[in-house]
């Protein structure tokens, strides 16, 4: 008797769900609703959007975090950063748990917006153009690509179809798309509508947090030794044997009112 083929469902997990409803709910309450019919100026993303101004000379602070909750008008925007989110972001919640899941998320959002702000900053200092600075940055691409690193490094042998059609295995897939943002960049500088910087920021951001977690929990456990290169790699970061009770088997587009770069 011919089993019919398993089917493989993302999780959605508690802190994956928690932030598609609050960045779906700020694009609907405060984006669409608030700035777009009500207000019909672009209040939200001047007061939430990461302005390299408003950041480095008025100290709003906290348009470092705001910002990834924040998304331009067209629905593709949200749709396709939270698709990343659900995606990625379930699988890595059940093997970290929700703190550390949290935890990196917040930091390869953050630190791409700091990645962002200086990059900007230099590219104004190089070129004596300070029209980058007042570009308003939105999106959470900057934590969603870091999300895609981890999932590279822990799932690599995963098969994911490129562009709908083409089976590689998902290291591969975060390589090309690494490649993509780096040619990208240097293609259109800061002439592009996305933000390319905050993409390869999430990246590198994501790469430099594991690798410095993975050598701590090993010098902590006291398994570190000289030569021993298995013991350093990211793939033991992150608790990638742990389980959580959410595992089967557990054990211990352009909007011309919107902002200049979205991600």
């Amino acid at each position: 008797m011919n089993q019919a083929p398993q089917i493989n469902v993302m999780p959605l997990t508690k802190a994956v769900k928690a932030l598609i409803v609050v960045n779906v709910a700020v694009w609907l309450i405060l984006v669409l609703v608030l700035q777009g019919l009500v207000l019909h100026n672009t209040f939200v993303f001047d007061g939430f959007g990461l302005t390299p101004t408003r950041v480095i000379y008025d100290f709003w602070i906290w348009q470092l975090v705001t910002y990834m909750f924040v998304h331009s008008a067209g629905v593709s925007h949200v749709l396709f950063n939270m698709l990343v989110l659900w995606w990625c972001g379930g699988e890595l919640e059940q093997r970290w748990g929700p703190k550390f899941f949290l935890y990196y998320y917040f930091v390869c959002g953050i630190g791409a917006g700091l990645i962002y702000l200086l990059g900007t900053f230099g590219y104004v200092l190089i070129s004596r153009n300070v029209l980058p600075m007042e570009n308003v940055l939105v999106g959470a691409s900057g934590a969603t690509y870091g999300l895609l690193l981890a999932y590279g490094i822990l799932f690599g042998d995963r098969v994911i179809h490129f562009m709908m059609l083409f089976p590689m295995k998902a290291r591969y897939f975060v390589m090309i798309l690494g490649a993509v943002e780096l040619v990208t960049l240097m293609d259109t500088g800061a002439s592009s509508q996305v933000a390319n910087l905050a993409h390869l920021g999430g990246i590198v951001v994501g790469f430099v947090f594991l690798m410095l977690v993975a050598r701590y929990r090993a010098r902590e456990g006291g398994r570190s030794k000289p030569g021993d290169k298995a013991r350093r790699r990211l793939k033991l970061v992150v608790d990638n044997e742990r389980r959580t009770g959410n595992d089967p088997a557990p054990r211990k587009d352009d909007d011309p009112k919107g902002p200049k770069y979205w991600n």
